[in-house]
């Protein structure tokens, strides 16, 4: 099941729960735009690779892109992500779960943006999603098993080989470019970084953007009264309004993120920004391609890890890696217990 640009353009005017659904998760992909895709050009602005605004620009132009390109040839992440909770049901109840749940995911987000910590949007949006669902449905029957393991499978995907690709990566071109002359080896993966950059920024677009129309799309079957919709086809107008809303988020900034992900965690060289943005992208491509929806930037941050520890253990600031690490445990069970509690509350008051 699909829904025409002009159909839902006449719905949105007349039918105010699909007003208010669409403007929550809009917000949902801007902050998502605004605090997670910084991770993406993080290590081209710590490397001065790239300028800071130069490289929103290019991140924010890339995400539109792999929004667009990524879901026009597989859907699966959406999918995934459609699929893994069960809002059936009454559909107002379940639309007004829906929106406390977005509701939440906001809130944490901005929180972690607050402090500059480099949270999961993509782990807030299934915990949130999954705390009110099981509001709705009273118990784990809101939870479907065999599609939410994939987010395990993603996690152990994303840290291992994230990080061990991060450290292989990195030794393999210090043993293939070290009769370079540091001047050239600097200038040849000056621009090789910047071009890995966009990459990841490209993949940042095709993963989220993929998980936040996954939601959209629950939303706007919930608003017209349809809980049991199983099947559906993402349309043209929905890629391109979500991914311009997402670049938009990203043009805002998020200089906090970058230099905690970028300048605090690891002192990188530009072969090693290079080595940490081609970890990451090779990592969120397969998770990709086997429909897991991964975090951006768990698999960005293990791979600067893993090319960090790959200098020397004490080359990381393990510091900043114990706060990441704590928001990224708190994550699921505090994100999800905050979608719980307002659903429970909206469904009393709405």
């Amino acid at each position: 099941m699909s829904v025409g640009l002009g159909e839902f353009l006449n719905a949105l005017l007349t039918n105010k729960p699909l007003l208010v659904t669409v403007i929550v998760t809009l917000g949902v992909v801007l902050v998502n735009g605004w605090t997670d895709a910084p991770n993406a050009i993080a290590t081209s602005v710590s490397t001065r690779a790239i300028a800071v605004k130069p490289a929103i620009i290019m991140a924010a132009v890339c995400n539109f892109l792999g929004v667009l390109v990524m879901t026009s040839i597989s859907a699966g992440v959406a999918e995934t992500v459609y699929k893994m909770v069960d809002f059936g049901g009454d559909a107002h109840t379940a639309l007004v779960a829906l929106c406390a749940a977005l509701l939440a995911i906001v809130i944490w987000a901005t929180a972690a943006w607050w402090f500059g910590i480099p949270t999961s949007e993509s782990h807030a949006l299934i915990a949130g999603i999954s705390g009110a669902a099981i509001a709705l449905q009273r118990g784990l029957d809101g939870i479907n098993g065999s599609e939410w393991i994939k987010v395990i499978y993603g996690l152990v995907l994303s840290t291992i080989l994230g990080f061990g690709l991060g450290f292989l990566l990195v030794k393999l071109i210090e043993s293939k470019a070290s009769k370079l002359h540091r001047t050239t080896a600097n200038d040849v993966f000056k621009y090789s970084q910047v071009a890995a950059g966009a990459g990841m920024a490209f993949m940042h677009g095709a993963q989220d953007g993929q998980k936040f129309m996954g939601v959209f799309m629950l939303g706007v079957f919930l608003a017209r009264g349809q809980s049991d919709v199983h099947e559906f086809v993402i349309p043209i107008w929905l890629m391109l309004l979500c991914s311009a809303t997402m670049a938009l988020g990203t043009s805002i900034g998020g200089y906090r993120i970058i230099k905690s992900v970028g300048m605090d965690m690891v002192k990188l060289s530009p072969y090693q920004g290079f080595s940490a943005d081609l970890a990451s992208v090779i990592c969120l491509v397969l998770a990709s391609v086997l429909k897991l929806p991964v975090s951006t930037t768990h698999t960005k941050t293990t791979a600067i890890i893993g090319v960090g520890a790959a200098k020397r253990v004490r080359a990381v600031n393990w510091a900043i890696v114990k706060d990441m690490v704590l928001a990224w445990v708190l994550t699921f069970p505090g994100c999800g217990a905050l979608g719980f509690v307002m659903a429970w509350a909206f469904m009393r008051i709405f």
